[in-house]
This record gives structure tokens, sequence and C-alpha cells, in this order.
């Protein structure tokens, strides 16, 4: 979920002042569910997260001028404020990044500093789909790379980008290659993939992913996490509401893999135009969800006083 595509989301965000009429549904709202039994592949998707991308911590990714915001010294920041599992984007495609790792050394500081924090670290990759090859290359890269004898705990892949590929039914089928292609590769990796959610697919802007291959990619992950960004919703639509679109973005993903106790992970933001009633019940619909962990997007744009309700201990 990188800067430029929060702002390719900000796009589709227009779509849903027109299709506020059109969000009259709620699918899967109903009785609060018992929380899904976490398979040990979850462990690293957990508790509260929080998420770190190249903009964030990578010289080569800031306008001129601008140093990154986050550091190795913001880990400690982290753990204090109750983190568990840091989402770190480690590969991009993009001349700007390095290598298949966008900068072993940046990267590397990060995940020692985050395992000496006791923290878990998960490491998500935005695929283009434009060579699903040199895809796979930079997932395997990210499960190869070491810092003596540190690795990442997890490996997530971020669903989003269309530009490359717009014809919906090649996309897809590039996915679902991508996908398989993963987990024969990386039997023993717990893979989460990082989805639009449901309500956004099926209500706000169908037009967006057409025929998303949710079934399909089943057998390949671990955990699915939602980009539940309500703030992307017009504030005319019912989905403005972080508590509904959570719990809808829940249920709607489990019905979208015809799994009652799909392990989910919401994550919800945007974080600096969130406020604290939205922060509140996003928490509180992520645990009625019986969610395996929850996060905002992301750490350099939450506020200090969001902390606090994050954790569940609203001020």
């Amino acid at each position: 979920m990188p800067r430029r595509t929060v702002w390719h989301l900000l796009v589709f965000a227009l779509v849903s002042v027109l299709s506020a009429a059109a969000c009259s549904g709620s699918p899967g709202r109903g009785a609060r569910p018992a929380r899904a039994a976490a398979p040990p592949a979850s462990g690293p998707y957990q508790g509260l997260g929080t998420w770190v991308d190249v903009y964030d911590f990578l010289p080569a990714f800031q306008r001129v001028g601008d140093i990154p915001a986050v550091t190795v010294y913001s880990v400690a920041d982290m753990a204090r404020l109750g983190v568990r599992t840091l989402y770190l984007q480690a590969a991009q495609d993009d001349p700007r990044s390095a290598g298949d790792i966008v900068d072993t050394g940046r990267v590397g500081d990060l995940l020692v500093a985050a395992h000496g924090a006791g923290m878990k670290v998960v490491a998500w990759y935005l695929p283009h789909f434009a060579d699903v090859n040199a895809d796979l290359r930079r997932v395997l890269a990210l499960h190869d790379f070491r810092v003596g004898n540190q690795r990442f705990d997890a490996i997530a892949l971020d669903i989003e980008w269309t530009r490359d590929v717009p014809d919906p039914v090649v996309r897809n089928a590039r996915l679902v290659d991508l996908s398989r292609r993963m987990r024969q590769t990386l039997p023993g990796v717990a893979l989460g993939a990082i989805v639009y959610p449901p309500v956004l697919l099926d209500v706000v802007n169908p037009a967006l992913w057409p025929g998303f291959p949710w079934k399909q990619l089943v057998p390949f992950f671990d955990v699915w996490l939602p980009m539940s960004y309500w703030t992307l919703r017009a504030p005319s639509s019912p989905y403005h509401d972080a508590a509904r679109y959570t719990t809808d973005n829940i249920a709607g993903v489990r019905a979208a893999v015809g799994a009652p106790a799909a392990v989910v992970h919401p994550i919800g933001g945007i974080a600096d135009v969130s406020s604290a009633r939205d922060v509140e019940g996003f928490v509180r619909a992520a645990r009625a969800g019986g969610s395996t962990g929850w996060s905002m997007y992301d750490f350099d744009t939450t506020h200090s006083d969001e902390w606090p309700r994050l954790r569940g201990q609203a001020d």
C-alpha cells in the first residue's frame, strides 16, 4: 500500500459519491461470530500491527530535500506503543529499488531491531503482474533474505495493482498463477493476501476488479488482510462509518472465500484522517468479528492519541 497506491485508491473514492445510493446493502451483518480459530501459520499476523512502506523509510523514494520519517530508531517507539508485528514493504517493482530487496542495509536494520524488540516482521510486496516471473523472484528474495540468523516471519502479497494489466481476466489468471507458484515454492511460509475489501469490489465500485478470484486463491493463503479504508468512502456513504465498513468487510471476506472461520486481519485507515470514534469503532468491530489482529495504515500517519484506542484502551 505505498503512497502512490493510496492516491490511486483516492480516485476510486470519488466513485463512491455516485454509488452512495447503492450502498444500503450490508453483507454478513447479524449475530456476533465466534473468534476464528487461528492456525499456527497465522501467528505473525496476530494482535496489533503497523505498516511501513518504501516512502516511509527509504531515501531513494523521498522528494528532494525530504528525509525518511521512519528509521531504525522508530522500532523502539512501535514496541512501546504495543505493536506486535511490523508490516514492512521490503520489495518493490520500481527503478528506484536497489535490487529485488529495496535496500538490504535498511531493511536488515529494521528486521533486526524489530526482532530485538520482541516484534514479528511480515515482509510485503506489491506485484504489478506484467512479469509474473519477476514478481515471483522478488517474493522469493524476501524468503531468502537473511541478516545473520534473522529472517522475515511471514510474507504478504499486496493485491491491488491494476494499471499494467488492465484486462481483469488476464490479471486474475496471473494473480492465481503467481499465488500458486508462491505456495508451491514456500510450503511452510505464512502467506497473507492483502486485498481490496469485498464491499468496495461488490457494492461501491464493481468495475475496479471484476471477478476477483477469491475462491481460487483459498488454497494459497493463510490470512486475509482487507484494506478496509473507510476514509476513502464518501462522507454520505454508510461505509464511511468505520465500524460498519470493518464489520461488513470481515464478513464479506469469509463469505467470498466460502469459509466462515477464515483468518482475517483488517487494515483500517487512512490513519491521519481518522477520528477517535473511527478508531474505537474499528477495533471494536475487528474484535467482534473474531479477527486474528488489526492494524491501521500506516505508522507514519498514526497520531499519538490513536495508539491507546488501537490497543483497545479508550481514553
